[in-house]
């Protein structure tokens, strides 16, 4: 068993980096599972084929979100049991999980492959790449329990401290996903259901370690494959925790699906520079969002154990740390990106240039994005859930619907340059209201614990 990381005490900004680290690097090689994907394609097959895999991104979160979504409820509640010493909670709450995943994905499976095709449409997909993002889709979704059993089980490892274990799984998984990508594109000449049929076998083996790791600890956590069952107290905790964030994901996802709409109404092209630009964007949002995990499973934990004196600071340290990489990897990124983009495309300079649109647009002011993840984890970790998900519905969904359906549609305002700022606009007035929230919040708990 790797040794548990104190999240009670020692210094915190040497203990959140360190936690975090592996964190960063992990989602990183996650994201490099469709990041492969799309570049695969787009060496090989073209840029209608990145454009095929791009326009399916906002749909799969859409979906597979909610559910995720869950394994947040898992994380905190292992977190607080933890904190507070309470073996037995933990014992049954890492029983419950790996059932519930199991269930979860049963349910995406069926969904995705069921309704892909028609949501496409529904989202004016253009015709010349449906058929090739519809395939991709239900690969994809055929091994989703893989991806579900996956974040359940690493949402356990790292409340409990060991943030190395899904780091070292991806690692490997990674590798076998890009090595998959080559050979079924290249040799078996299959297109995006080669890159699909990949990242599905790499989630598969991520998805077995973990589990294995799990059943190698020798503390409250260990799964006893033969223990696994449904504990009543543990699934209402982990649900009323997870399913507010699920329904939070699950709403992003929608106006995200809005805002995918939008961009394709500017055609197959643009929807290539978009899928590629966001693909880059992608690792960004992931350096960023570790710190959001490390908030819900530091405070988490300290909660539990009514170090209050800790949670600030906690917050204050995440929200610096998240400043300074969001800006300096923003302007990175934003430097660079020709280059990055001509990774992933290479047989159309307009469709770089329509990439380039959106990171000038969203690279800098990326940390915006960053810090409103971090007040939302921080709401977490306190073990509230319906607060920030109603705030973030409202100050994100509500203000990225309202400005597509509104603004976006006036004579001169239609561009993706007016598309863009929605996502600013949202950020900010969402990050102003949980930070408002954690206060209050905060403040409430602190008040009764003396």
């Amino acid at each position: 068993m790797r040794k548990q990381r104190s999240m009670l005490e020692g210094p915190l900004l040497s203990g959140i980096l360190l936690y975090t680290i592996p964190i960063i690097l992990t989602s990183i090689l996650q994201l490099l599972f469709n990041a492969a994907d799309l570049v695969v394609v787009g060496r090989f097959c073209g840029s209608l084929s990145v454009a095929a895999v791009g326009a399916t991104t906002s749909l799969t979160n859409l979906m597979v979100n909610f559910f995720i979504g869950l394994s947040v409820g898992a994380g905190v509640t292992v977190a607080h049991a933890l904190g507070g010493r309470e073996d037995e909670w933990v014992h049954r709450t890492v029983h419950t999980a790996l059932p519930m995943a199991l269930v979860c994905g049963a349910a995406v499976t069926a969904l995705g492959m069921g309704l892909s095709r028609p949501l496409l449409q529904l989202m004016g997909t253009p015709e010349d790449i449906l058929p090739l993002s519809a395939l991709y889709m239900r690969i994809y979704f055929a091994g989703i329990t893989f991806t579900m059993v996956y974040n359940f089980c690493a949402a356990i490892l790292r409340a409990a401290g060991d943030t190395r274990s899904p780091l070292i799984f991806l690692t490997f998984a990674g590798v076998v996903n890009v090595v998959l990508n080559v050979v079924f594109v290249t040799v078996f000449d299959m297109n995006v259901a080669g890159v699909a049929l990949a990242t599905t076998v790499s989630q598969g083996i991520s998805a077995v370690l973990v589990v294995m790791a799990l059943m190698k600890r020798t503390d409250a956590c260990r799964l006893y494959l033969k223990k696994i069952r449904f504990y009543g107290l543990q699934i209402k905790k982990i649900v009323r925790i997870g399913l507010p964030a699920g329904v939070q994901s699950a709403l992003f996802g929608i106006s995200n699906v809005t805002i995918q709409s939008s961009v394709n109404s500017f055609g197959a092209v643009f929807v290539s520079g978009n899928a590629a630009a966001m693909n880059i964007e992608g690792f960004l949002y992931a350096s960023l969002n570790a710190f959001h995990q490390t908030a819900v499973n530091f405070i988490g934990q300290n909660v539990g154990a009514r170090r209050y004196d800790r949670v600030s600071k906690i917050l204050g340290i995440c929200y610096a740390c998240v400043t300074v990489l969001g800006i300096t990897m923003g302007a990175a990124m934003w430097s660079t990106g020709p280059q990055l983009l001509s990774l992933y495309i290479t047989d159309s300079a307009q469709a770089i240039d329509y990439g380039m649109i959106r990171m000038t647009y969203m690279a800098l002011p990326y940390f915006l994005c960053g810090l409103m993840d971090v007040s939302t984890g921080a709401l977490r970790g306190l073990g509230v859930s319906f607060v920030p998900m109603l705030i973030s519905v409202l100050g994100v969904c509500g203000i990225r619907i309202a400005w597509v359906a509104t603004i976006f549609q006036l004579p001169g305002f239609h561009t993706p340059q007016c598309l863009y700022i929605s996502y600013i606009v949202s950020w900010t007035v969402t990050l102003i209201c949980q930070t408002t929230a954690f206060v209050l919040v905060y403040r409430r708990h602190r008040a009764k614990s003396l």
